[in-house]
């Protein structure tokens, strides 16, 4: 009996740190899976948005940039984006016509000359530079500016669908439609070198 009783003892013990071994290495998976999809500070580092080619859309901020996006990913997404509109990817830096910045240029608080957290996860702090703005705010940037040929350069690829989607509702109505929002949607499509067959074409996608 006495013999009996140990080799149970024995294999419960196996079978207990198999269990072990085996929640282990399920946790040590999950781990390694998130860590493949999110940065250290838990930001997914993919997405299902698209930009306005209808592509998968891609990083406004990049490494010794600061972290943009209302959502602080990296990406112009929010987490309602058929309401919001921090969608615009644009280089904030001055612009050769005024000299001013994207801030100076809107009339805000000068943020765009601030240094913030990096994108790329270190304890340092990046200037700022690339950053997802406001449909409005791109709208009065470009009158303010002095036209479309005249503002800094747009990150296509980083720039959301949903920009496109709600200039474009603006532009076609027939009467009482923004000027600013309309100028807004053609020089979104002149920077992206984008017709209207492309605009459906990437809105459809």
């Amino acid at each position: 009996m006495t013999i009996s009783i140990a080799l149970l003892t024995f294999l419960l013990c196996i079978a207990t740190a198999a269990s072990f071994d085996d929640s282990a290495s399920l946790r040590a998976s999950k781990r390694d899976k998130e860590s493949d999809e999110t940065t250290k500070e838990g930001r997914p580092k993919k997405t299902t948005k698209k930009n306005v080619f209808g592509n998968v859309l891609q990083l406004c901020s990049t490494e010794g940039m600061a972290l943009t996006g209302f959502t602080r990913d990296g990406r112009c997404v929010e987490q309602q984006d058929d309401v919001g509109s921090h969608h615009i990817c644009i280089d904030l830096a001055s612009i050769a016509s005024t000299g001013k910045n994207f801030c100076a240029v809107t009339e805000q608080p000068d943020w765009c000359d601030d240094k913030m957290v990096c994108s790329d996860d270190s304890d340092e702090k990046c200037p700022v530079k690339d950053w997802c703005v406001c449909q409005w705010a791109f709208a009065a940037y470009i009158e303010k500016a002095g036209g479309c040929d005249a503002i800094q350069e747009i990150n296509c690829e980083a720039t959301n669908m949903e920009a496109l989607i709600a200039y474009k509702k603006e532009a076609k109505k027939k009467k009482g439609a923004d000027q600013n929002i309309v100028n807004a949607f053609e020089c979104l499509k002149q920077r992206c070198k984008l017709d209207d067959a492309n605009v459906d074409y990437a809105i459809e996608r």
